[in-house]
């Protein structure tokens, strides 16, 4: 075999690998459009199943409280822990409640709080699923006469939207917290101070709808991922592990793309 041909099939195996790989993109991509269409059509008139939705909730806002309490207070801490070097040598103290809520606020908590709830809730709705696909539990649904879009997904659908809102409520408030009481510890910045800085006009409500406009988005992303694969799964037992490592790398690929979009388009 020639050098040149050699060259030549390394260049068409790169090619078909891109091309695979752009097929499996947006083969995903069009199989979650679908889903959101399907899901769609069960609000208009509602079709849900409320004490399903009662359980999600519970399951997925309720016992995903004490981590991101851990997550938003260590998390204030930190920005305060990177910025004090800078802080004690320009003598901007006063500038550390804007900086910490303007970073929190807008980027650090719906950011966070979203991968920690695709990692937790997010897996956890794909196995659910996909372990119901391969013990055929859906297709004994359908025998019932009872939709699984409305009896399963719609239900998880709204828990994870909600979930992730909430939950980017809490964050924003705990990592303030967090990050007060660092600011005092290591800057000897009294609250009030902190707060004042916070408060003091630089900052405004579109800067909270931004990052609570955010996790909306980022749940419907979260949702959508989770259940694609999840109903997709094939190949027993394998075939559920397959498809929550899908999930949690679909679904912090797509965060981080939609933040990107998101960032952009409202600045």
């Amino acid at each position: 075999m020639t050098a040149s041909t050699t060259r030549a099939q390394r260049f068409y195996d790169f090619a078909e690998y891109v091309g695979a790989g752009f097929l499996n993109v947006a083969s995903v991509a069009g199989g979650m459009g679908v889903l959101f269409g399907r899901i769609l059509a069960r609000f208009f008139p509602p079709r849900i199943d409320y004490p399903e939705l009662r359980r999600n909730l519970y399951k997925m806002s309720v016992k995903s409280v004490p981590i991101v309490i851990i997550t938003a207070l260590f998390t204030g801490a930190i920005m305060v822990i990177q910025a004090a070097p800078v802080v004690k040598r320009l003598g901007a103290e006063g500038l550390v409640g804007w900086a910490a809520g303007f970073t929190t606020l807008r980027e650090i908590a719906p950011l966070l709080t979203a991968l920690m709830i695709s990692g937790r809730v997010g897996a956890t709705n794909t196995a659910e699923l996909g372990t119901m696909v391969v013990t055929e539990q859906l297709d004994a649904l359908r025998v019932l006469a009872i939709d699984p879009i409305s009896f399963l997904i719609l239900p998880r659908f709204i828990g994870m939207v909600v979930t992730l809102f909430m939950m980017t409520l809490y964050a924003d408030a705990l990592a303030l917290f967090g990050a007060t009481y660092c600011a005092k510890a290591l800057l000897h910045v009294e609250p009030s101070s902190f707060y004042h800085g916070l408060t003091s006009g630089l900052l405004g409500f579109s800067d909270v709808a931004n990052g609570l406009f955010k996790s909306v988005i980022f749940g419907m992303v979260m949702a959508l991922a989770s259940c694609h694969f999840g109903l997709a799964t094939k190949g027993g037992a394998p075939g559920v592990g397959r498809a929550v490592n899908a999930t949690v790398v679909a679904s912090a690929a797509g965060i981080f793309v939609i933040d990107y979009l998101v960032s952009f388009m409202l600045g």
